[in-house]
């Protein structure tokens, strides 16, 4: 069976495509009760976080400005957050921040508590509605994938849906090698200096 083509912009566009794939019927709603659109709603959702935690142009924000409470000096996490990582200055060189009862903790000073506005490097969580078309396509096909594997585990069908995943990723590198004007080097816009070797770029893609 064939992947469909047609664009999606929304989670029901995608549920339907992902309905497609495998065999069944589009809805209009998206009924929880249904355990087909349940299924591949959830897969949705848990592959576009996935898929976003790689780190992507679009949802990557450098030097964000953090502004700790004037009342308590914390900081809220903000659930939409993936990993935030303080910038590499002078500033906070003795910072090791994590996410720790809903806030940011210090580990290298054991405090919740920051003196100082906080310039950090953020990786969001966005809802899909606002994730790049050639995104949404990929999370769309693998997540068609992964449904095809759940609900029929038929080989033939699943090897045609890797093949529809391989190409929308190759677009959606392609768009984030648009957006990201990368240099030869790999250097993002703005940064001519090389960072030193960080593990967690070393494992992406």
């Amino acid at each position: 069976m064939a992947f469909p083509t047609y664009a999606v912009s929304t989670e029901l566009d995608a549920v339907n495509q992902i309905l497609s794939s495998v065999g069944q019927a589009p809805v209009t709603t998206l009924d929880l009760q249904n355990p087909e659109v349940s299924i591949a709603l959830t897969t949705l959702r848990e592959t576009a976080k996935m898929v976003q935690s790689e780190g992507w142009a679009f949802n990557t924000e450098a030097d964000y400005t953090l502004k700790p409470s004037e009342l308590n000096k914390e900081i809220p996490y903000n659930s939409r957050w993936i990993t935030v990582d303080p910038t590499h200055n002078s500033d906070n060189q003795h910072l090791n921040v994590v996410r720790r009862d809903g806030k940011l903790y210090d580990k290298a000073n054991h405090t919740f508590e920051f003196e100082n506005d906080l310039k950090v490097n953020v990786l969001w969580n966005f809802d899909f509605v606002d994730i790049p078309p050639p995104v949404q396509q990929y999370i769309t096909a693998r997540s068609a994938r992964m449904c095809a594997t759940k609900m029929i585990g038929d080989r033939e069908l699943n090897a045609l849906l890797a093949e529809q995943e391989a190409q929308t990723r190759a677009n959606a590198l392609e768009y984030e090698c648009g957006q990201g004007d990368y240099s030869f080097f790999g250097f993002s816009a703005g940064n001519n200096f090389y960072p030193g070797f960080i593990p967690a770029n070393a494992l992406r893609r």
